[in-house]
């Protein structure tokens, strides 16, 4: 979301399912504690316990208790509900305050929430997947088996978001910057957290300083390294087409698909693979007629990794385009059929479908581009037409910029 508003974390919960549901609600723990010193919320506590109604972990009115007919749906919806722009207004007693005192301390809160939410479930996930450290350096790859005999017997840790959390780490990248912009613009390095009226020590308390400076750059740590990650796979892949790996002949076969597809149907876009890597993907994409793109000439760039799909591709628009689904470096937010990921195709279709979608749809999950999203959504009818100007400004010069 813009830095305004709130910022995207990226939270885990564990929910265990027992044998009496759905009469009785699962129990719910937040996995993202910052071993247990950090409570991003009233609701939710640095040991994890999660507050709500429905878990009948709180007291509340009969129609907000847990019943048979209710399921995971109702259940994700409750905790989503607590991770709103204001959550001081979560604690019971502080629900409509407006004192000058108490606006205060919700602006004071709500800063403090922000940094430990940019610092701990933001930056401290991805530089442990990075294996970087605070300074932007790699930790030295220690060997959990000394003997190799035994690391080949051993079971992969469960990872299912790793993937995900890059991905979105390179959406939400210029969002999570303009959150420590606009922190340091409202704090001082060095300045501890406020306590608050209802926390106290131990598990309801969340001390801490603030130190926007130092999370911006390691921000800029973490996407250096996804970029030279996401380059790497390159040089994996050229390795991967020699020993003509299974995921190699796969993308080949894919990318031979693909090229009879749109000869077949025609359509005016071209494709082809970098130096015959099948793991570089690009597409010149040309704009409709009749649309914002009439008369547009766009270079995408797909990285394929050697894992895929375990690890989905990731793709630039390398012609500058001002556009509210692509981010100001490029990086296209889009979104593949989820029964089809192992098919290029459908993240080509989806591709397309960014630059065909007609007008903007509002959806604080795509927020990328946090200029374009200010225009177009905040800025009333003259900020709608300023951002068409633009885009339509980008689309011409790609005629232009395109290389030969």
């Amino acid at each position: 979301m813009p830095a305004d508003q709130s910022v995207i974390r990226i939270t885990k919960f564990t929910i265990k399912i027992g044998s009496e549901y759905p009469d009785k609600s699962p129990e719910v723990l937040c996995a993202t504690t910052n071993s247990g010193r950090t409570r991003f919320n009233p609701n939710i506590y640095s040991s994890g316990r999660v507050c709500l109604s429905i878990l009948g972990t709180w007291r509340g009115n009969n129609n907000e208790q847990w019943s048979p007919a209710q399921g995971l749906e109702s259940l994700l919806l409750s905790i989503q509900s607590l991770l709103s722009s204001n959550p001081y207004e979560n604690e019971p007693g502080f629900e409509n305050t407006s004192s000058e005192s108490d606006k205060r301390a919700q602006k004071q809160y709500t800063q403090k929430i922000r940094h430990e939410t940019l610092r701990v479930t933001v930056i401290q996930r991805l530089e442990d997947y990075l294996l970087l450290k605070p300074n932007g350096t790699k930790k030295p790859v220690v060997p959990e088996y000394p003997d190799p005999a035994d690391a080949a017997e051993a079971v992969p840790p469960f990872e299912p978001f790793k993937d995900l959390c890059k991905r979105r780490f390179l959406w939400y990248y210029e969002s999570y910057l303009a959150a420590t912009r606009e922190g340091q613009s409202e704090t001082k390095d060095g300045e501890a957290f406020v306590t608050m009226p209802f926390e106290s020590t131990g598990q309801n308390s969340m001390d801490g300083k603030f130190n926007y400076g130092q999370l911006e750059n390691r921000l800029q740590n973490i996407k250096k390294a996804l970029d030279e990650e996401t380059a790497s796979w390159a040089d994996e892949g050229v390795q991967s087409a020699r020993n003509e790996t299974t995921v190699s002949v796969n993308l080949r076969h894919q990318y031979e698909q693909v090229v009879a597809h749109m000869h077949k149907s025609k359509l005016a876009h071209h494709i082809n693979l970098e130096g015959g890597n099948p793991f570089v993907w690009f597409i010149t994409y040309f704009g409709p007629a009749f649309t914002n793109f009439d008369g547009g000439l766009l270079r995408i760039r797909l990285n394929l990794s050697p894992r895929f799909p375990t690890e989905q591709p990731r793709v630039k628009c390398e012609t500058k385009l001002f556009h509210h689904l692509i981010a100001p470096d490029g990086t296209v937010c889009y979104t593949p059929n989820s029964d089809r990921l192992e098919d290029v195709r459908s993240h080509i279709d989806a591709i397309f479908s960014v630059f065909e979608g007609g007008e903007p749809i509002y959806d604080p999950r795509k927020f990328v581009n946090p200029e374009a999203v200010q225009l177009y959504w905040e800025g009333g009818e003259a900020g709608k037409k300023m951002y068409n100007r633009r885009l339509r400004r980008t689309v011409q010069q790609s005629m232009e910029d395109f290389p030969e």
